[in-house]
Parts: C-alpha cells; sequence; structure tokens
C-alpha cells in the first residue's frame, strides 16, 4: 500500500493529464471558469435545483430546507436515465444548478463544457482539505479549479452468504483461486447454486475489477494520452471470468439490480455478490428475509499487494448556466460534510462518504442489524486503502464503456471472448478521441 503522500500525488498527476488536454478541446475563453462576480451572494431567497439517483435524498434535503429558509432546494430523482436527462437538459440550457456526477463521467461532460468552475468562492477552495484527496483531485482536474464537490466512492468487497457456505463446507474465499474452487464446490453440493453472476450490460462493474488488478487504464506522457485498456493486467481479470462463464461457474443472464437479480438471491440461487460499499443498502432494502445471513468480506486477491477496487462513488458537480454560485456552494459543502446529512445519506441511500470526517461517524463505527451485527464498514475502510489512486479515466470513457459492454454481451452469448471486448474497448478509446482532435497512442 502507497503511502498517503505518494498516492496523493500520483492521483493529481493523473488528474492533470487530464486538464491538459481536456483544455484543448474547449472553446476559447474557457466557458467553465466562473467569474469573481458569480459569487456574490444572492439579494433575496434562491430556489436551486438538485438532480439526483441516491434514494431517500429528498429527506437529507428537507432537512437543509427546515435549517436555511433563504435557500431552498428542490430535488429531483433522475436514476431511470440519469445522464440522458442530464444531456437534455443541457442541450437545451435548461440544466440543473447542481447534479449528481459519477467520478468517470466527469472528463467526459467538461469537454462538452457542462461544468461552471466555483473556485471563485472562497468556500469551495477551502473544502478541499474535507475530503479524501485523490477524490478531489479528480473532481479538480488537478488545477485549482472546482468543478464538483466528492460526494461518495466505492470501495469493492465480497458480500457472502456464510450460511450457504457454512451448510456446504466450502470456506470463504480470499484468493480468485479459492473463489473459482468454491464455485464448482458449491454448484457440485447443489446444481441451482451458482457462485455469482456476471453482467455483461455493466462496464463500470467490471472496470472496478481491472482496477483491483493494477490494471491502469489511461496514462499520460509526451503530451499524449496513453491509452492500455486492453493490458496484460486487465487480460488477467478477462481470462478469469471468461473461464467461469465457459464453464458455466456464473450466471450471465441477469442485470445489475433488477428484479430478476434479486429474486435469483431470494431463491438461494447465488451464494455471492461482488459489489461496492454503496451496495450494502440494496441487499438490506430488498432482500429483509435474508437477514442475519450475509456477511462481507475482503475481495479475493490476485497477489500479495492485497489490493481493492473501486466501483462508482459520484460528486456533485455545478452545471453550466447556475445563477447561483454561491448558494450552490454553500448547499453542495453542507450536502457532502455535514454529520447529520452524511449519516442521513448513508443510513437511506448507502452512500460511503468521501469526506474524511465522514468515516468517523457513529454509524459507520458500529455492527450493522442486516449483516448479523459485524462492523461491515471496518472492511470497506481498510478496502478504500488499498486502491490504487493513481488510476485515471479517459476523456471519452461513456464511448468506451458502451463499447466493452457490447462486446461483453457477445461474449457472454458465446461469440468472441472477454479477451476480444478488452481490444473492442481499446480501439473505440483511440479512435473516439482521433474524432474529437485528443492526441493519443496505445500504451503498454
Amino acid at each position: 500500500m502507497r503511502s498517503t503522500a505518494t498516492r496523493t500525488r500520483l492521483a493529481a498527476a493523473a488528474a492533470t493529464a487530464g486538464v491538459v488536454v481536456l483544455a484543448g478541446c474547449s472553446s476559447s475563453g474557457s466557458p467553465d471558469k466562473a467569474s469573481a462576480s458569480s459569487c456574490d451572494p444572492a439579494k433575496g431567497k434562491v430556489t436551486l435545483q438538485y438532480w439526483n439517483t441516491v434514494p431517500g435524498m429528498d429527506k437529507v434535503v428537507a432537512l437543509w430546507n427546515k435549517q436555511h429558509p433563504d435557500v431552498q432546494v428542490e430535488t429531483k430523482n433522475i436514476s431511470n436515465d440519469q445522464y440522458g436527462t442530464l444531456g437534455n437538459a443541457l442541450k437545451a440550457d435548461k440544466a440543473p444548478d447542481l447534479a449528481q456526477v459519477g467520478y468517470d463521467e466527469l472528463p467526459n461532460l467538461r469537454t462538452q463544457s457542462a461544468f461552471v468552475d466555483a473556485s471563485a468562492c472562497k468556500a469551495a477552495t477551502a473544502a478541499k482539505s474535507k475530503f479524501v484527496p485523490w477524490t478531489w483531485s479528480q473532481t479538480s482536474f488537478g488545477d485549482t479549479g472546482v468543478f464538483a464537490i466528492p460526494q461518495d466512492t466505492g470501495p469493492m468487497a465480497l458480500y457472502v452468504r456464510s450460511d450457504l457456505f457454512k451448510k456446504y463446507n466450502v470456506a470463504i474465499p480470499t484468493t480468485w483461486d479459492e473463489y473459482a474452487t468454491a464455485a464448482e464446490k458449491l454448484h457440485k453440493a447443489d446444481p441451482n447454486l451458482d457462485m455469482t453472476f456476471f453482467d455483461p450490460n455493466n462496464a463500470e462493474w467490471f472496470n472496478g475489477l481491472l482496477w483491483q488488478n493494477d490494471a491502469r487504464m489511461y496514462g499520460y506522457s509526451g503530451d499524449k494520452w496513453q491509452v492500455s485498456v486492453d493490458s496484460a493486467q486487465s487480460r488477467q481479470v478477462a481470462d478469469y471470468w471468461q473461464k467461469l462463464i465457459s464453464e458455466k461457474a456464473v450466471r450471465t443472464d441477469l442485470a445489475h439490480g433488477s428484479t430478476q437479480m434479486y429474486a435469483a438471491y431470494q431463491k438461494d440461487q447465488l451464494a455471492t455478490y461482488v459489489g461496492a460499499a454503496w451496495g450494502y443498502s440494496m441487499f438490506r432494502d430488498n432482500l429483509p428475509k435474508q437477514a442475519g445471513k450475509w456477511a462481507i468480506v475482503p475481495m479475493p486477491t490476485w497477489g500479495a499487494n492485497g489490493s481493492s477496487g473501486d466501483w462508482g462513488g459520484s460528486t456533485v458537480a455545478f452545471m453550466k448556466g447556475s445563477k447561483h454560485l454561491y448558494e450552490s456552494v454553500e448547499f453542495n459543502t453542507w450536502l457532502n460534510t455535514d454529520p447529520d446529512a452524511l449519516a442521513m445519506e448513508n443510513k437511506l441511500g448507502g452512500l460511503y462518504p468521501a469526506a474524511t470526517a465522514g468515516l468517523d461517524l457513529p454509524a459507520l463505527q458500529q455492527g450493522v442489524p442486516y449483516y448479523a451485527n459485524e462492523k461491515i464498514f471496518d472492511v470497506f475502510a481498510d478496502a478504500s486503502k488499498k486502491i490504487d489512486t493513481s488510476f485515471a479515466w479517459g476523456p471519452t470513457q461513456k464511448t468506451v464503456n458502451l463499447a466493452l459492454q457490447d462486446a461483453m454481451a457477445k461474449a457472454a452469448a458465446g461469440s468472441g471472448t472477454l479477451d476480444d471486448a478488452l481490444a473492442t474497448a481499446q480501439a473505440a478509446a483511440l479512435k473516439s478521441m482521433k474524432d474529437q482532435a485528443i492526441p493519443a497512442t496505445a500504451g503498454k
């Protein structure tokens, strides 16, 4: 595990690489740069629009509204089509003041000048010290700008039906080799029981698996993006899951978060779930009858380094066109640092806070009743320390993810392999950057 100083330096370097290229993609005049006057407080009452996908966020906003009568916030849940809804609003010049945006989507949206830089507000720049360093670097693109405030992260772990492992006398795996062996044993003991499912339409989840194996998909040197989506580390992960798929040791017919997925878990057809910290509330809220049967343990590892991956996590971005930047900064900072707000977001929406103080919340120090009163957040806290924070997202990540998903779906259906999917995603990354005149070359 790298020291904090080293992790911070590497994260900043990776993010800085992004801003160098992204600046070249913007029109002259830096349209996402806010002027100093734009941070003046409003005269009179203000109403802000905040769009997000988090369950229970309306209750968190209600707490703010009760405490701040002169700055009211209206929230809208856009979980059905998050980026489609945001994209249409941007095109129509009707974007909200604030919107939830995943870390991996930030570079892509910045090329579209979707954000306003809030660094003219002293409260925005001062907030930097309140967050895990690598999350701040991603939201500021490594420079002095403040385009978003980190909200949550997604350190990954393994969710296990401990009762099923105990029933069939199978040890809970600590390595990926042990995981494959356990899958075989469980399926042999009960032909209706599979280890987990592989969702070919979830590139973000697969990216988290690559991240865990130190597969750095992008780098920057020599004034060019180095694209290494199809690397040796990535292929190791792809080959592993391809073998499980080919041997029918995992299911490929379930979509993450679908009714069918929950039904499979409810019927004891799946023994584990490879997921992120925010997923703890999914099982609690959708499978209440399985309380006490689930445990959360560290991700199976590839080697002695014990690295973890990150899946998801989001920011709250300052969107282009906002007329109330001062108030937006005030609310955004409160939303993602206030102890009461963070506690509610964790309890209602399952968010694992990016704010350093959030990790010390009493709720994250206690046992969770659904998980047999185990202190599950200790597992995620340890995983968070083992994430390679030099990992960077590319400026055309959405295009790459779509290409990866399409190819993974074909592989899951028996046409091609996951190795082929990596090659397809690599080609898509290079082509999409070329199409946008972003200098790029194939990395190692």
